[in-house]
């Protein structure tokens, strides 16, 4: 399954956006990929391949801005290549997008699209919300208007984060069926498709539940249905003991288990 995480605040994005990466791996994946916006615009840097392997050829770090998404891809529609992994930009590069699921109109959609003059530059069924949100961002002027038209436009099982070179402060989320979940930091908020991905950094969470969206502004969040209407969450706290799911530097989770074994002993010992 793939794994998205985004964030916007006060730090830099970048470093905490591959931290996120890494603790997603377990997820299994072929390729990886990030966003940022700095005053350049959005810049995407992608590839397949390992995180590590990918971020030595690209550094991810290099991506400057304090906002950003980022992605691990498990190939479903189209192959494994540089095009088809996330995240993918709208022809105008005004959006950005990292999605989980699948879209089951994505044919219909895309060809309406490409009537209207939209290009496409991958297999993927992913690309088409990214065309969606530059389309009805364009029609709207609002980045609430267009993220609830275009997910009412979608069928199928999905989760995804965008940002809009418009407005650069800005990470939205949507849900339908795929996890996603809200981390409230003190510097900033988190958005992923799993606690893991920023238990580094908060154990506040807000679980989106299915149907809702998420406009995130800083550390501000407004909460609502896909039929607009707001919603209100409280937070809750999740266990630090969760870090223990991830496999950290280990290659495998039996090679971090041997290495544990003196720790595991004494704690049981006392």
């Amino acid at each position: 399954m793939c794994g998205i995480i985004g964030y916007t605040g006060d730090e830099d994005a970048s470093p905490l956006l591959l931290n996120g990466l890494k603790r997603m791996e377990y997820r299994g994946y072929d390729s990886t990929g990030m966003a940022t916006i700095s005053e350049s615009g959005i810049i995407i840097k992608k590839d397949v391949g390992k995180i590590s392997d990918t971020n030595a050829k690209l550094n991810f770090l290099y991506l400057k801005g304090k906002v950003g998404i980022a992605h691990t891809r498990w190939a479903t529609h189209g192959g494994v290549t540089p095009e088809n992994a996330h995240p993918h930009a709208s022809c105008g590069l005004e959006v950005a997008v990292v999605h989980n699921g699948i879209i089951e109109n994505y044919r219909q959609l895309k060809e309406e699209l490409m009537v209207e003059g939209h290009v496409f530059s991958s297999e993927t069924d992913s690309e088409v919300i990214a065309h969606l949100l530059e389309k009805n961002f364009s029609e709207t002027g609002k980045v609430k208007h267009a993220l609830l038209k275009t997910v009412n436009e979608l069928k199928g099982t999905f989760a995804f984060l965008a940002i809009f070179n418009s407005n650069p402060n800005i990470v939205v989320g949507a849900r339908n069926g795929a996890p996603l979940v809200i981390g409230l930091g003190k510097h900033g908020n988190f958005l992923a498709s799993d606690v893991l991905a920023f238990i580094d950094y908060t154990d506040r969470v807000v679980f989106l539940d299915n149907r809702e969206i998420v406009i995130m502004i800083g550390r501000r969040k407004r909460i609502y249905t896909f039929d607009g209407e707001s919603v209100v969450k409280e937070a809750t706290h999740v266990a630090w003991e969760a870090k223990e799911i991830s496999k950290e530097e280990f290659t495998h989770y039996t090679s971090k288990k041997i290495h544990e074994q003196p720790k595991t002993i004494k704690a049981a010992l006392y």
